[in-house]
């Protein structure tokens, strides 16, 4: 399946990070817009599976579906580019900034966000029969899952808020290792295995992922769900967000980038076979 080394792979996410700073507005909204759509799918896909089923566990298997389809596109998620485009700051790479890192992560925000919303408008209407009857069991699950996962959260005061914090960040250690398992492999079916495995992780998990739930507590408030979109920003989103930046950035993309990009300088041996003495000793 043609595997790349890391240090081949990392080089290629530092050198992503870079064109996406580049990219057009345009090209970065279309391809967040589409990533966003294309996400909401399936994890309205996997809530179906698992409500028809009666297991999150199938649903999780499947799930990772959406996420290999938009990423073979060359779509882009938030909690990717969270992960790629530091690295080409870190990196001194030429004309990249703090405003153009921050400039890319807005108008992927927005493009992921509008794609998920009408994902989740679309659903609503579907589930409702335009919004004339109730929206059966896989709409009720939906709500459900937002009012939980909001409300819930609120019960704990800054206990739950920092819960959610955590599972971004969980969440975005495994999202962003379906990132870079992206680029491992030259072949189709590589790519798919690397990004199938952590994705599963995540979403079986209940992790938090701040694309997805653009669909999930939006749509959930369509249908009726008993909680406010200011409860889904503080209560979810934002925490959520932040968790995703923290946690794919510290987990995934410093750590491949420094021991794999820019690797400390190499031991050196005694020809005895023993570390060799430094200072004074060493000129013995």
């Amino acid at each position: 399946m043609a595997y790349l080394v890391p240090s081949e792979f990392v080089t290629k996410m530092v050198d992503a990070g870079e064109s996406k700073i580049y990219m057009s507005t345009r090209d970065t909204l279309v391809r967040a817009f589409m990533a966003g759509a294309i996400l909401a799918l399936a994890a309205v896909f996997a809530v179906t599976v698992g409500v028809a089923t009666g297991s999150h566990l199938i649903g999780s298997i499947l799930f990772p579906v959406g996420f290999c389809m938009l990423y073979l596109m060359g779509f882009d998620l938030l909690t990717g580019v969270f992960v790629l485009t530091p690295l080409a700051l870190l990196d001194k790479r030429p004309g990249v900034t703090v405003q153009g890192v921050l400039r890319n992560w807005g108008l992927v925000f927005l493009g992921n966000f509008a794609g998920a919303l009408t994902v989740a408008v679309m659903m609503a209407f579907i589930f409702t029969m335009g919004f004339n009857v109730d929206p059966g069991e896989v709409g009720a699950k939906i709500s459900t899952i937002g009012e939980s996962r909001t409300l819930g959260y609120a019960e704990y005061g800054a206990a739950g808020w920092f819960s959610i914090f955590i599972r971004g960040m969980l969440c975005n250690w495994m999202v962003s290792m379906g990132v870079v398992g992206a680029m491992i492999s030259t072949h189709v079916s590589g790519k798919v295995l690397a990004m199938w495995m952590p994705i599963m992780l995540f979403f079986f998990m209940g992790f938090e992922h701040s694309v997805v739930n653009m669909f999930l507590f939006p749509s959930a408030i369509i249908m009726g769900g008993d909680f406010s979109v200011m409860d889904y920003f503080i209560w979810n989103e934002i925490p959520t967000a932040l968790g995703n930046l923290v946690g794919g950035l510290a987990f995934t993309g410093l750590t491949l980038y420094s021991t794999h990009y820019k690797t400390a300088p190499k031991r050196q041996l005694a020809a005895g076979g023993g570390t060799k003495p430094a200072g004074k000793e060493a000129l013995a």
